[in-house]
């Protein structure tokens, strides 16, 4: 008789936003992982209920200064950007593993911090699977991509691997994201009555701070070029698109021949001849790419498409993906492809 499979305890620290309910969730459907305690600031005291293998679940919010760090295998921090370094030092000081999925710890600190807590490593590994497995396989701290990072770097890094992206080039990107991407703190400028039946851009410029670390990613993997992105705000819960036109060094005449070659083995990316769309990703760990060869173009470029569930692959799905290469447990182990 096989012995069984071992449960590791973790816990979620901030699971009143939306990352942190979605961990919540994901973790009480995992078949190895057990959730130790859920922490909350202001809804501390509270219960958060959740749906999880066909049934509703009651988590108890506790204040973060009860968490017991030490007993637990992993931490998920979940924690407002700028706020979270601090956790992220008591998590290490408990000897305990942890995936923060603030932008404290992503490539140039998402511009957030200039200086880390004493213990905190500057180079945690940048937890996006399918560009850096290796790296966060036992990796004792992870820094989570962002989102919109998320959506953009997984559609760029195969043709950045090539050496398909024009040196000097200037990649346009539009992004348009789900309500959820913007927290759950409530703002004025996000009540119903202000997003529905709208759309519009913001942090334009050039100003968000994904940039920080896709930039730092594209430079890892080799490529010259400046990012010009530009998100948008859409009146749905959940979903990232991105429309991404990349100027090429020589032309293609299969716009997802890089892809296949790139990804023809990874579980969480899917590659269609259409169109991504957000129902196509939604409440799913996955990357859905499309992309095709626009006429009319006195260079070679590439037109690519994106689709992602920001508080999945883009935020807890992710973390969850980068637990269990941490723990040693299969990478897709409680995740719906």
């Amino acid at each position: 008789m096989s012995s069984p499979s071992p449960t590791y305890r973790v816990g979620v620290l901030g699971a009143s936003g939306y990352s942190g309910r979605e961990l919540c969730t994901l973790v009480m459907g995992h078949p190895q992982l057990e959730l130790a305690f859920a922490t909350a600031n202001t809804q501390r005291g509270t219960t958060l209920r959740v749906r999880a293998n066909g049934r509703m679940h009651e988590v108890p919010l506790i204040a973060p200064e009860a968490a017991e760090l030490a007993g637990v295998d992993l931490v998920f921090a979940a924690l407002p950007h700028g706020a979270s370094a601090e956790w992220i030092a008591r998590v290490i000081a408990a000897g305990t593993r942890v995936v923060d999925l603030s932008s404290d710890l992503r490539p140039g600190h998402g511009g957030v911090l200039h200086s880390l807590p004493e213990g905190v490593p500057h180079d945690a590994p940048y937890g996006m699977p399918e560009l850096f497995r290796d790296d966060v396989r036992g990796a004792t701290v992870v820094a989570n991509p962002g989102c919109y990072a998320t959506s953009i770097l997984v559609a760029l890094a195969p043709l950045a691997k090539a050496g398909l992206i024009a040196p000097g080039a200037t990649v346009n990107i539009s992004s348009a994201s789900g309500v959820s991407g913007a927290g759950a703190s409530p703002k004025l400028e996000l009540l119903f009555a202000e997003i529905t039946e709208d759309f519009r851009a913001y942090g334009v410029g050039n100003a968000h701070r994904h940039l920080f670390e896709m930039r730092a990613t594209l430079s890892r993997l080799g490529t010259d070029c400046d990012l010009l992105f530009t998100p948008h705000l859409l009146p749905v819960d959940r979903g990232i698109l991105s429309t991404i036109s990349v100027p090429l060094s020589r032309e293609l005449t299969d716009a997802l021949e890089p892809y296949r070659a790139a990804y023809a083995h990874e579980p969480f990316v899917e590659l269609t001849t259409g169109l991504p769309a957000l129902k196509d990703v939604q409440h799913r760990n996955v990357v859905r790419i499309g992309a095709t060869i626009p006429i009319g173009m006195r260079q070679p470029t590439l037109l690519v498409f994106s689709a992602i569930d920001n508080l999945v692959k883009g935020a807890a799905g992710q973390a969850v993906q980068n637990a269990n290469l941490m723990l040693g447990l299969p990478e897709g182990a409680g995740l719906q492809a």
